[in-house]
């Protein structure tokens, strides 16, 4: 109950601050290319509900019907203003929405794409006895996926060896020791791999 108290008001106040600039993310995707602004894709989520989970768009219209669900960095699939949403993670935000529908968490295991949880072992299964989230170990483990996959010629197999493995056992290890206290653990470390680390000065 904490926990969805504390995912609730966290939400609704991220998305109050954000709204100005949630408006001009907005017109600079919409100028920037045809399709709408939000893009919204179907993940697994508590229990095996699937859900719809919101995005900022940073693919040309109907990039899932030309490709896969990963996306190297070099992806022809991305639009100019994708690339920098998503070196920002600012295409992530919108998640919030799902936040507060209680679709999802602040922290918890990044949803997967139903194709993939097909294949979850038995073990695997207890990653869906949680509500998925925007960020975990995994996620700080893995921060840009995208480079990982790029230059790949197939992208879906490099995801399977190189993250799959490790992605797990970190989204196992949140399921098993999960708390409120790690929940805010997680919150401070990702705020300062996105804010401070990435904007720190370089030596």
């Amino acid at each position: 109950m904490i926990k969805r108290l504390m995912d609730i008001a966290i939400s609704a106040v991220v998305l109050v601050l954000l709204l100005p600039s949630f408006a001009v993310i907005a017109l600079l995707i919409k100028l920037d290319s045809r399709g709408p602004v939000l893009y919204k894709g179907v993940r697994v989520g508590l229990h095996g509900r699937p859900f719809k989970i919101y995005k900022f768009r940073t693919m040309v219209a109907d990039a899932e019907r030309i490709g896969g669900p990963n996306t190297p960095r070099d992806d022809p699939r991305i639009t100019r203003v994708g690339r920098w949403l998503r070196r920002f993670n600012l295409d992530e935000l919108p998640q919030f929405l799902n936040v507060l529908r209680g679709e999802m968490s602040i922290v918890g295991p990044r949803p997967e794409v139903p194709q993939y949880v097909v294949h979850f072992t038995e073990v695997e299964r207890a990653i869906l006895s949680v509500r998925p989230g925007i960020t975990d170990w995994a996620t700080l483990w893995v921060r840009d996926e995208g480079k990982l996959l790029e230059g790949s010629e197939d992208p879906e197999r490099t995801y399977m060896e190189r993250v799959w493995p490790e992605k797990h056992r970190l989204q196992l290890e949140y399921v098993r020791n999960h708390s409120l206290r790690v929940d805010v653990q997680i919150m401070l470390l990702t705020l300062k791999v996105h804010l401070f680390d990435r904007f720190a000065p370089r030596a």
